[in-house]
């Protein structure tokens, strides 16, 4: 009887023994996964402590835009975190997000094939409170809209290719299910704590979502405050614009040189695109570009009938304008000048937002490509304005 306990004694510890050691070995996979937080993450980035309630590090515009793109990055783990069946013990996505005292509040799945596109995120004050912070510190988001770009894996790379060539063919993305779901969080979270204290960042195909959710509230009157990273810039919509502005100059151009009466001519150009500023506070969103990737790089090309590039004004949000012209759509353009050429995949990649060697530098603020996206935003069009009444 006493050996037959002992026996049984002896394999339960080892079955113990075995659990302990696939536990360890689990946690050792997750803690060596390159896409672990203390792998790729932001090395000199400090969390928020009772320091910041004396000077705020979200103050700061590197620390932001690293901060940001760590929310982003936490949205495609929490997709992958999704496929690869992990739990909470070992996910992946929540450590990109507590150093930040911050938490997932929603997910937000695509209905076609359930997949996570991106979450809504806020401030953590338990967590905060534990490491004596007793108050947001100026300048950090109540909450945040995060929305990722395009994964290549199976489970949902169907559609988010749907999407990428929804932009590529038309250049709108209010066709797909994922706009209205990432318009209608926005909506909630900034009824709910005011949009000056939300706001909305994504990369890729997610900064492209962000910039026409974004613009979408700013037609309503709600801005906010937006950072997107490596925006798509390329599509067949503007590609056949631009050939259309071509053959517009070129037209002109003949015009000039043909003989004309002055006393019959007439001009009817611009009579049906007419159109009048509204006294609309501009809505600025924060663009991260880098030139080696062709994907985003069309915004910086400057309008050439707008605003040219001051460097004196290179710091303002938006520079004053000159010789009696107005700024109607302007963004915040941010352009990686790391030197050399560099690879597509790392000049679209998420991870260099965060590097500690990235170098940027204030570009122009009057891009061709934003004027043209964002100038619906402060004019409409002749036919759409009501005539005033006159008194009798």
């Amino acid at each position: 009887m006493s050996k037959r306990g002992a026996e049984e004694m002896r394999n339960e510890m080892v079955a113990a023994e075995g659990e302990i050691k696939m536990e360890n070995f689990e946690k050792g996979v997750v803690e060596s996964h390159p896409y672990a937080f203390h792998v790729s993450g932001p090395r000199n980035v400090a969390s928020p402590n009772w320091r910041d309630l004396i000077n705020s590090s979200w103050k700061d515009a590197n620390y932001k835009r690293t901060v940001m793109a760590c929310f982003v990055q936490a949205v495609y783990l929490l997709e992958i975190d999704r496929q690869e069946n992990r739990t909470e013990e070992n996910s992946l996505a929540p450590k990109w997000l507590i150093p930040f005292k911050y938490k997932l509040v929603e997910t937000l799945n695509d209905e076609r094939d359930g997949s996570i596109f991106g979450a809504i995120l806020e401030w953590d004050r338990s967590a905060a409170l534990s490491d004596f912070v007793l108050i947001r510190p100026s300048g950090a988001p109540r909450a945040v809209v995060a929305l990722r770009g395009t994964l290549l894996k199976s489970q949902t790379m169907r559609r988010d290719i749907e999407d990428d060539l929804r932009f590529l063919a038309w250049e709108s993305l209010k066709g797909s299910v994922r706009f209205n779901a990432a318009l209608n969080a926005l909506k909630s979270i900034a009824a709910k704590y005011g949009s000056n204290n939300v706001c909305i960042v994504g990369h890729s195909l997610g900064a492209g979502f962000a910039l026409q959710v974004g613009k979408a509230l700013a037609k309503e009157g709600i801005h906010v405050e937006a950072h997107l990273f490596n925006p798509p810039s390329v599509s067949l919509a503007m590609s056949l614009r631009n050939i259309g502005e071509k053959a517009g100059v070129a037209w002109k151009r003949l015009k000039s040189m043909l003989p004309s009466n002055p006393g019959t001519q007439t001009s009817y150009e611009g009579n049906d695109t007419q159109s009048f500023r509204i006294g609309l506070k501009p809505w600025v969103p924060h663009l991260y570009i880098n030139n080696s990737d062709y994907i985003c790089c069309s915004y910086t090309d400057q309008e050439k009938n707008g605003l040219q590039d001051n460097h004196d004004e290179g710091d303002k949000e938006n520079a004053k304008p000159r010789n009696g012209q107005q700024v109607v759509a302007a963004a915040k353009l941010f352009l990686s000048s790391n030197k050399g050429k560099q690879k597509f995949l790392e000049a679209h990649g998420l991870e260099q937002w965060w590097s500690d060697n990235l170098e940027l530098q204030m570009a122009i603020t009057n891009s061709k490509l934003i004027s043209q996206q964002l100038k619906s935003l402060y004019t409409l069009p002749a036919s759409q304005l009501t005539q005033p009444k006159r008194c009798q």
